[in-house]
């Protein structure tokens, strides 16, 4: 120990003693030599943080010598012969190094992408409501909010302002989500103030989308709901690589402009090198229904163009979701309005997730 206590850990600049590295008490046991000279084995056991530490080889290397040195010492102090040191330093790590992307989320049976070509249709609030619907049909949902640049999430679940925390499970630091409505969340939102930009370039905001899927606790899940962001991005090429997804759902209103950019969406993911299965289509904004008049359909931003959609391209058309004010209402204040089961919205992304999972296990079925 005190010729540990002169090597320097340039991760604390302090010493292998006062950093806490060293792990167990080191064992000495003597030995002959083939020579038949008494000879001297050390053990020590040192914690580095991780196993990708800069520093590790030379603290290991400098921790040997100093060892020998020491030992060596107090022989020749002591007046006995030479003796023969040998030190196996054996290296653990607090921090083990984040599973390989083909072995992330070992325990989530289904992810899925909610993905749209175009912002603004209302993509957000079907993957919150959808996720929220999940769990009320009983299914453990995870919802990440993977909108690195616009996060909606903490807002939509009436969750800002939470505080995130850690712990350390099988050597890793984790991330736990939080918790609402049955459904465990994550969002770059948790750790930026609502307010400011995200000035970041296209690999930071990869990086930090990895961190939430990879150092985070997310356990056993039925469903994972990804609320993608808009487009066709290096995020979505992040999701792709990093996930093998059950499928996608694609949200888009009835408007022609925004069915142009959910066939790029939908291509994407049909995409040969791909291959990630369409769901089906969910039609936001399909009518617009005034609360005075609840038999009346107005059709804003055109008819039907979804419907089409889903015929043209052989996918399903999951839902056909009204604007309807409460909607809008709901996600600003932070409780999805399938929290109301009672109401005809509520109602209707209630229908939307049954149909999702009757599709996902028709697709299972099918693979068997």
């Amino acid at each position: 120990m005190d010729a540990l206590a002169t090597v320097m850990y340039a991760g604390t600049k302090k010493n292998l003693v006062e950093s806490g590295m060293v792990a167990d008490t080191p064992v000495i046991a003597p030995f002959d030599s083939p020579e038949g000279e008494k000879g001297w084995r050390v053990k020590v056991v040192l914690e580095f943080p991780r196993d990708t530490d800069p520093f590790l080889k030379s603290t290991v290397k400098a921790a040997e010598a100093a060892i020998k040195y020491h030992c060596t010492k107090q022989t020749a102090d002591s007046q006995e012969p030479t003796a023969d040191i040998e030190v196996d330093i054996v290296t653990e790590f607090k921090n083990k190094a984040r599973p390989a992307d083909e072995a992330l989320l070992p325990g989530v049976k289904h992810i899925i992408a909610v993905s749209s070509g175009k912002g603004g249709v209302g993509k957000s609030t079907v993957a919150v409501n959808l996720a929220v619907a999940l769990a009320r049909l009983g299914y453990r949902v995870g919802l990440l909010d993977t909108d690195i640049f616009g996060p909606s999430i903490p807002k939509m679940m009436g969750v800002e302002g939470e505080r995130i925390y850690s712990l350390h499970k099988d050597g890793r630091d984790l991330i736990l989500p939080i918790e609402k409505y049955g459904v465990m969340m994550l969002s770059i939102g948790f750790f930026v103030a609502p307010t400011t930009a995200t000035l970041w370039r296209g690999g930071m905001a990869c990086n930090a989308l990895k961190q939430l899927i990879a150092d985070a606790d997310w356990g056993t899940l039925d469903y994972f709901i990804l609320d993608t962001p808009p487009g066709t991005s290096d995020i979505h090429l992040s999701i792709l690589q990093m996930l093998k997804l059950t499928g996608a759902i694609i949200v888009s209103t009835p408007q022609q402009v925004a069915l142009a950019d959910a066939r790029k969406g939908i291509d994407m993911y049909m995409n040969e090198k791909v291959n990630v299965p369409i769901l089906g289509l969910v039609e936001n904004m399909a009518w617009f229904t005034p609360a005075e008049l609840p038999q009346n359909r107005y059709y804003i931003f055109g008819r039907e163009g979804c419907k089409q959609l889903a015929e043209e391209m052989h996918v399903p058309l999951l839902a056909q979701l009204p604007l309807v004010q409460s909607v809008c209402e709901a996600g600003d204040g932070g409780a999805p309005v399938v929290t109301n089961v009672d109401s005809m919205s509520g109602q209707a992304f209630l229908s939307l997730a049954q149909a999702v999972v009757t599709v996902v296990n028709r697709n299972e079925k099918k693979s068997e």
